[in-house]
């Protein structure tokens, strides 16, 4: 016998359990959810390139995306790989530049679009959700930022890297 499968309660927010909003209120989560569209994208797909314009947020619900770069002479080479709860493309939010890297979905994914109009309208006038959504951003990037220190480093001591 089969049981009709459970509705999600309205406090089952799948923006809560998104990294860049740990902590947020639900009424804060509730804002976020309004400007974010649902899509879902099969293996393969190019979400971006790098030299893109930067116009969005992915947040990965499910599934699996690979954020990489091509190298001349060598081709893709894969920064890392990110799943349900991880985020990219932030940097289009906070910086003008385009997009440093590709994203490929590497796994069938559903993710969160957030255009970078909304987020922007949306901090300049929720104050108290742009402190700590930006701070959760900074906390990300450092810990990027620690991430590559560590792979030059490597390639440094390994001779890959002069």
């Amino acid at each position: 016998m089969s049981h009709p499968t459970a509705e999600p309660a309205p406090t089952d927010n799948p923006i809560a359990r998104i990294a860049l909003f740990p902590g947020l209120s639900p009424k804060s989560l509730a804002r976020v959810a309004s400007i974010a569209t649902a899509q879902r994208y099969p293996i393969g797909t190019v979400l971006f390139r790098a030299g893109d314009v930067g116009d969005r947020l992915y947040l990965i619900t499910e599934g699996r995306v690979r954020i990489s770069r091509e190298v001349p002479g060598m081709g893709e080479e894969a920064l890392t790989i990110l799943g349900a709860g991880d985020y990219f493309g932030e940097m289009a939010v906070i910086d003008p530049a385009p997009r440093s890297a590709d994203a490929h979905v590497h796994e069938a994914c559903s993710v969160l679009e957030i255009r970078k109009d909304e987020m922007e309208h949306l901090l300049l006038v929720h104050r108290d959700l742009a402190y700590e959504v930006l701070w959760n951003v900074v906390r990300t990037l450092t810990a990027r930022l620690r991430d590559t220190t560590d792979k030059v480093t490597f390639l440094a001591v390994t001779g890959k890297f002069s």
